[in-house]
């Protein structure tokens, strides 16, 4: 069984595995419109939550199309595809896979039949009791259903569209109601059948889900972001707990469960676009307000703040404001390298980060720098900016993180690897300072990272810093909570 269906490559040495996210999910209710279009440009804002597949699925009231394929959401759809996909509602998904292999079968939105039609899903999030979930396939769908998905093919979202599909109830309505309460762990569902959109997202509100307006319907997106480029204007957020029907007379909402806020907080510190909101705070500014506080906890005498582009930029801006020390661009990044599936050759991967970044020597020879970035996973990548940086002529370089050392994995949607694979693991402050080859390193409080947010503490998951998860681990994966600290490679 694969668990969740996930993003995000850091800026990674070639072939280095760092933290993704969840995936990207969209839908829209809109008569009038070109649905498929309203979608494409949808998931495109939501690019960097899914970088592997994309797909769209439309309804006409009759039936429903479903176009989906490898690659990035340019790359899959063309304008004869999206000519095809008609209808008056429509959903999408990008997924970037957090384990296993990743295959066009486990492309979403996946499809099923229902007791009165058929249901397009797209989940971003990871669930913790797929165990019991099988079971109660076995148990509503017969003899051998769980043993289908055994088979190691099935992702926890062809799992939830299969119990979607049991006929034990004449509505998906009815169907979803009772089904959702039994569902664990982190589910920001958009789902659709010939004539509705629903939406769900778990009691904790793991993920982010938001509700738009259009002139004529409503979009429902994983950010913000995604409904500005599509001209929705922001309504509100999807409620943990809640689930919501769209149709032709408009949202209509109810509670499958009661809500206890958690949300992931890592979505302020690197997930979610810098244009996007979340719980009414501005990821952007929330970045800005981490960067400041870095300079007050960690203050340093140097010449220049430069990021690690693109995610380290908003903290190294703060940190400059509050420091009063000069922010430049030392590094740059090319924009074009994406995701690729050829691998480099020996020399190439010799170059390392080279590939991705590459230093500005006339901006950073002779000077002290200090250098943003927002986590540090495995370590590899740090220390091998700082040897390009001091390659290139850096006198000092000074290593500041915008959120604390990750010490734990996540179960709720970020493939972050094992305890035993995470730097700070066993290891102190000075022991991976060393091993990075940093002049000095310094990561924001928990506390200030949290303040940052404009967010209460206990409505905030931090468990990948903390260890104190919100919703229990599954047990079949408490062995990624053993330690093994291993060493930062030379």
């Amino acid at each position: 069984m694969r668990r969740g269906d996930g993003l995000l490559s850091h800026d990674l040495l070639p072939g280095e595995k760092g933290p993704k996210d969840a995936c990207g999910v969209f839908g829209v209710y809109a008569p009038t419109e070109e649905v498929a279009k309203l979608t494409y440009f949808g998931l495109y804002a939501l690019q960097h939550r899914g970088q592997e597949s994309a797909g769209i699925a439309t309804s006409n009231g009759k039936k429903i199309l479903v176009f989906k394929d490898m690659g990035l959401v340019s790359q899959v759809f063309d304008e004869g595809a999206l000519e095809a996909l008609t209808g008056d509602l429509a959903i999408g998904h990008t997924r970037y896979s957090t384990t296993g292999a990743s295959v066009w079968e486990n492309a979403q939105p996946t499809l099923g039949p229902t007791a009165t039609g058929t249901v397009a899903l797209g989940h971003n999030g990871n669930l913790t009791n797929i165990e019991e979930l099988l079971d109660l396939l076995e148990e509503r769908a017969g003899e051998g259903a769980r043993a289908r998905f055994d088979a190691g093919l099935a992702t926890d979202t062809t799992v939830l569209t299969a119990l979607l599909g049991t006929d034990l109830f004449p509505t998906l309505e009815e169907t979803a109601i009772e089904l959702l309460p039994r569902v664990r762990g982190a589910f920001s569902l958009v789902f659709m059948d010939e004539h509705k959109i629903y939406a769900a997202r778990d009691p904790q509100g793991v993920r982010p889900l938001m509700l738009g307006k259009l002139e004529n319907g409503w979009v429902v997106a994983s950010e913000t972001a995604a409904l500005d480029i599509v001209g929705a204007t922001w309504e509100r957020e999807i409620e943990p707990g809640e689930f919501v029907m769209i149709d032709a007379n408009g949202v209509h909402s109810q509670r499958f469960a009661k809500s206890d806020p958690k949300g992931c907080i890592f979505e302020y510190v690197y997930l979610a676009r810098p244009d996007t909101a979340i719980a009414g705070r501005s990821v952007q500014a929330a970045r800005l307000e981490m960067g400041r506080t870095l300079a007050r906890e960690h203050p340093v005498e140097a010449d220049l703040v430069i990021p690690v582009p693109e995610s380290g930029t908003p903290a190294a801006v703060g940190y400059a404001q509050e420091s009063g020390i000069p922010f430049a661009i030392g590094l740059t990044k090319n924009a074009y390298v994406g995701r690729t599936f050829i691998q480099p050759s020996q020399t190439l991967r010799q170059l390392g980060i080279r590939l991705k970044l590459n230093p500005l020597r006339e901006v950073i020879e002779g000077q002290r720098l200090i250098v943003v970035d927002d986590t540090i996973v495995r370590g590899n990548t740090q220390r091998a900016i700082i040897a390009l940086l001091r390659e290139a002529g850096a006198a000092e370089v000074h290593v500041r993180i915008s959120a604390p050392p990750v010490e734990w994995p996540c179960f709720y949607g970020i493939d972050f690897p094992t305890r035993g694979e995470l730097a700070a693991v066993g290891h102190t402050l000075e022991e991976l300072r060393i091993q990075i080859d940093a002049d000095s390193l310094g990561h924001i409080s928990l506390d200030g990272m949290i303040a940052a947010t404009n967010q209460a503490a206990n409505r905030l998951c931090t468990a990948c810093f903390t260890g104190e998860y919100p919703i229990t681990p599954p047990i079949n994966a408490r062995h990624l909570l053993a330690t093994q600290p291993v060493e930062v490679a030379p």
